[in-house]
């Protein structure tokens, strides 16, 4: 399976050769903040299977040591992507080009979602972490 992806200005494009892994939403309030919104819809990604093919010089990474945390565009502000000891760890999925058939496996951290944020979903829900993943 191949997916592209890109952040909202176009600069920055990347692809995917393989699999989406644990395709989920976190609801923490970590991710509302850093996504300004009610979590973030992210999946893993073989670090193998995952190259840029334009635009990695305007990328930045916070926190700045750029270790790991998450990857985004200077220009446009679009998060594309978490990194984990230098490496992408996966993407997330507001900035893939096509859902080739996504499915949601959890949503994550609901113990700390807000009251106005509604899962009306059969999507399994989990107050933190998964134990298994």
């Amino acid at each position: 399976m191949a997916y592209t992806g890109e952040c909202f200005c176009g600069g920055v494009k990347y692809k995917i050769e393989g699999a989406l892994h644990r395709p989920r939403i976190c609801h923490c309030s970590r991710c509302r903040k850093a996504f300004s919104a009610q979590g973030n819809a992210y999946a893993e990604v073989d670090p193998g299977d995952f190259s840029w093919i334009q635009g990695e010089e305007l990328l930045t990474t916070f926190p700045a040591d750029g270790n790991s945390g998450k990857r985004f565009c200077r220009v446009c502000g679009s998060t594309l992507c978490g990194v984990v000891d230098g490496r992408v760890h996966g993407v997330t999925l507001g900035t893939l080009n096509q859902d080739q058939g996504i499915t949601l496996q959890a949503h994550i951290f609901v113990g700390s979602k807000p009251a106005w944020d509604t899962i009306n979903d059969d999507v399994p829900q989990f107050e933190e972490f998964p134990p298994d993943w």
